[in-house]
């Protein structure tokens, strides 16, 4: 069952308002929006003026927190219900549990009324030592430890002799110690400002990426998520053992304070329970979690980067208008070509081999040359994968001998094989093997990056860092929402657009996406967003959440081809006719209203919408059509090459931002290899995060700082440039 918003205490709103910085009205209603079945870009878009234009960003951030509530409240009810079956609920401990914040602190609260696996204190119980235990912890008798085990002495219950009985009740002692909630939290935040993390090498004398780490230690409070991950893999391939420090003199101590509340005959019972109840029942559970708590930091940090990274990469600017010349690249297999017309239209594809071990250059030069002047090509994607080197050489000298003007550039071509291989590309290209589905690819991610790289799966794309690693359905729930709200905000030609892309648009899923496909080949192009009603399936709620985001041409409708929702066609209509135009002059892009519309409340009242939308629509009505991934840094096409050899030490060059990290930035400087910027090369002011400072597609100023060319590594800086 749901829980609303309405039923959560007031704090949860409290806690949501403070983290956004978002007044309660606006939690208030997002949640509303959200639980009514609308997506955030929906919501984002169209339903501004009701959340006081809450963004996407904001909106995800209250749709996680909310999530994560609604967890902790259901936590919060299962717990008192069991405590509450055990006949064992207070007040104060009821108070305690409704004002727990994480779920953590609930499991810590509920940890002494979990029902037990077999241990060592249940056992003792069973032995009837527990009266015993609270004796000891009482520490008000005058009678020796030993004497008043004498009492529990029970051959039938297996309790032989004094020194069994009192080993019994330290491991009750032990355990209540382990499950006292104050101690655990106490304790772990102890851990998290003073604990370290110490990895060592398996095997020292063995070369590993991770010998950085054969004998490393970093407080657990300052060390960075991406050495957190690099350690964690570095554990998991069996080369390093890792391991947190704790203060364990100064837990035992403060331990031993709380309980020894006097001198008695028992300190020394007392203490050993203690110490045995902390090293083998506290110490290693709060080792896994400060580890994972580590993990999970450093996951969210890196799934963050991941996003904004495939945001940058999905919103470069498409190059429209010309013939490219895919070229996947290989040695014994040869490099597949593919000819993409300016629609995506596959022309023509062919195999060449001017790499080794057939060597056949001048033939492939040839073969080229003549692709070019047959479909004046003036563009050639050449992917970045193994024979890329050797194949941009031949490039450039087909380019030199080339009448015409035909540029190049090297795309990244991660991803490919896993989509050239995949069922889609199989029903896409149902005779082309996976080097020509490979070509293709690298030919359209430059026509239409959006539309071809949403083929394949987010983390396969290749701008992230320890991706399979991490929680794979957080990071894939993450880079669906990326991509999603990419695909919207840019929004979608209905005609053109293949189901993987339409699977993308709000209130659209995999069956509607096959639907409207199947429609369209079946009934031709569609001619009205209205006509989306007829597909099968696709009922008011789908219309109304995906209308919006998808684009018709030359419809019946010219406002089909704006993102103005149809819900407000009759005030646009109005809009236009206040001010001397019709739709049909929307195509013409001969709208002009921003300069004749003064008074934007009086003109919203006077056609029945406000002022937000009204805002929106103009600049909709004014640019029919508008892409924002135009406003985007273009791409560097190149012409000739650089070698490896030809880098020298303070050279400056212009290179494309591939990849950005946690601790730098690779940077494309037209060598086979990207070259890395450190954060501490990015400026001469200090910087956070490298994404302070670039992104994804940038086209940056870099001077050469170093070249390894044993290690294939090229050391850049931004500073001074």
């Amino acid at each position: 069952m749901l829980i609303s918003i309405d039923t959560l205490p007031q704090y949860y709103e409290d806690i949501v308002k403070e983290e956004l910085n978002v007044k309660e009205w606006q939690v208030d209603a997002a949640v509303k929006l959200i639980d009514e079945g609308n997506t955030i870009p929906f919501i984002a878009r169209y339903r501004k003026p009701v959340t006081g234009e809450l963004n996407d960003e904001q909106l995800r951030d209250l749709d996680d927190r909310l999530k994560y509530l609604r967890n902790l409240e259901e936590k919060k009810q299962t717990v008192i219900a069991s405590i509450e079956e055990q006949e064992k609920m207070t007040p104060d401990l009821m108070k305690k549990i409704e004002e727990a914040k994480t779920i953590v602190a609930v499991d810590d609260i509920y940890r002494p009324y979990r029902p037990k696996r077999k241990t060592r204190a249940t056992e003792a119980k069973a032995k009837g030592l527990e009266p015993l235990a609270n004796i000891f912890i009482l520490q008000m008798s005058s009678k020796t430890s030993e004497e008043e085990a004498k009492d529990y002495i029970n051959e039938e219950k297996g309790v032989d002799n004094v020194e069994s009985a009192i080993k019994g009740a330290q491991d009750i002692i032990a355990e209540m110690v382990s499950d006292n909630a104050e101690f655990r939290n106490a304790i772990r935040n102890t851990v998290m400002k003073h604990g370290e993390i110490v990895s060592k090498a398996k095997n020292e004398e063995e070369k590993t990426p991770y010998e950085n780490y054969y004998d490393y230690l970093e407080s657990v409070s300052k060390i960075p998520g991406h050495r957190i991950l690099a350690i964690n893999r570095g554990e998991k391939e069996k080369v390093l053992n890792v391991k947190i420090e704790m203060p364990d003199e100064n837990i035992i101590k403060v331990l031993e304070k709380a309980i020894i509340t006097r001198q008695s005959n028992f300190t020394n019972v007392l203490k050993e329970a203690i110490e045995d109840g902390y090293t083998r029942l506290i110490k290693p559970a709060i080792e896994r979690e400060v580890r994972n708590t580590l993990t999970e930091k450093a996951e969210d940090g890196a799934i963050t980067v991941f996003g904004q990274n495939l945001k940058q990469l999905l919103m470069q600017p498409p190059i429209t208008g010309r013939c490219v010349l895919g070229w996947d690249p290989a040695f014994r297999t040869g490099c597949k070509l593919a000819v993409v017309d300016e629609t995506g239209k596959v022309l023509y594809t062919t195999v060449i081999f001017p790499t080794a071990p057939q060597n056949k250059v001048e033939e492939s030069k040839k073969i080229v040359l003549d692709i070019i002047n047959k479909y004046n090509v003036s563009l050639i994607s050449l992917g970045n994968g193994t024979a890329s080197r050797e194949s941009e050489a031949v490039i450039v000298d087909i380019i030199k001998e080339c009448k015409s003007k035909v540029e190049y550039i090297i795309v990244n071509e991660a991803g490919a094989s896993v989509y050239s291989a995949s069922k889609l590309a199989t029903e896409e290209f149902p005779n082309f093997d996976v080097g020509q589905r490979s070509a293709t690819s690298m030919a359209r991610r430059l026509q239409d990056p959006l539309a071809e790289l949403v083929k394949i799966e987010p983390k396969a794309i290749g701008v992230g860092q320890y991706q399979h690693d991490m929680n794979q359905k957080k990071l894939s729930e993450t880079l669906s929402n990326v991509v999603e709200d990419c695909v919207n905000n840019v929004g979608v030609d209905l005609n053109t657009a293949s189901a993987p892309l339409l699977e993308y648009v709000s209130g659209i899923n995999k069956t509607l996406a096959k639907n409207i496909v199947e429609y369209r080949e079946a009934n031709g192009q569609f001619a009205s967003r209205k006509e989306l009603l007829k597909v099968s399936k696709l009922g008011p709620k789908a219309f109304e959440q995906c209308a919006g985001f998808l684009r018709i041409r030359e419809g019946k409708e010219p406002l089909d081809y704006t993102s103005v929702h149809p819900e407000s066609y009759v005030s646009a209509k109005k809009l236009l006719k206040k001010y001397g135009f019709t739709t049909k002059d929307i195509v013409s892009g001969d709208v002009k209203l921003s300069k004749e519309v003064k008074d934007l409340k009086n003109v919203a009242e006077e056609i029945g919408t406000d002022e937000i939308t009204l805002k929106d629509m103009i600049a909709e009505i004014e640019k029919p059509g508008r892409d924002p991934r135009d406003e985007m840094p273009k791409p560097v096409l190149k012409s000739d090459v650089l070698d490896f050899d030809d880098l020298k030490e303070g050279m400056e060059l212009r290179g494309t931002v591939r990849n950005v990290i946690d601790f730098g930035a690779f940077v494309d400087i037209g060598v086979h290899q990207d070259g890395l910027v450190h954060i501490s090369e990015m400026s001469d002011k200090f910087i956070k995060h490298p994404l302070d400072v670039v992104s994804v597609g940038d086209v940056v100023k870099v001077r050469v700082l170093s070249v390894d060319k044993e290690r294939k590594r090229i050391q850049l800086s931004m500073k001074d440039l």
